[in-house]
């Protein structure tokens, strides 16, 4: 069975920094890809970064590029997203999905993801 569990969440200060993780059991990287999403208050869930398994290729959306930072970790089946200098408007709850990718193009289109965590709660205080 094809589980992800998120994790790392937390109250921080605007400018500060969160790690979060998602560990994957049931299944490896291999031929996967793995997306970071969140959810704020009222707002619908939006994707914000992916890396694949094929070559690492990353992808990040506008709202987080050059603030965040996606990894994978294949020998541990995890995969972090560094998040700095964080804002306010990053508070969400973050979700870590899998889906069927061995290409090195990324995709954040959240019907093809297939496995979901079950979010961790990031609050970013002004």
């Amino acid at each position: 069975e094809v589980q992800l569990q998120a994790s790392g969440g937390g109250l921080v200060q605007a400018g500060g920094s969160l790690r979060l993780s998602c560990a994957a059991s049931g299944f490896t990287f291999d031929g996967y890809e793995i997306g970071w999403f969140r959810q704020a208050p009222g707002k619908e869930r939006e994707g914000i970064s992916c890396i694949t398994s094929f070559d690492g290729t990353t992808y990040y959306a506008d709202s987080v590029k050059g603030r965040f930072t996606i990894s994978s970790d294949n020998a541990k089946n995890t995969v972090h997203l560094q998040m700095n200098d964080l804002k306010p408007e990053d508070t969400a709850v973050y979700y870590c999905a899998a889906m069927d990718n061995d290409s090195h193009w990324c995709s954040l289109h959240q019907p093809d993801f297939g496995s979901w965590g079950q979010g961790t709660q990031v609050t970013v205080s002004s």
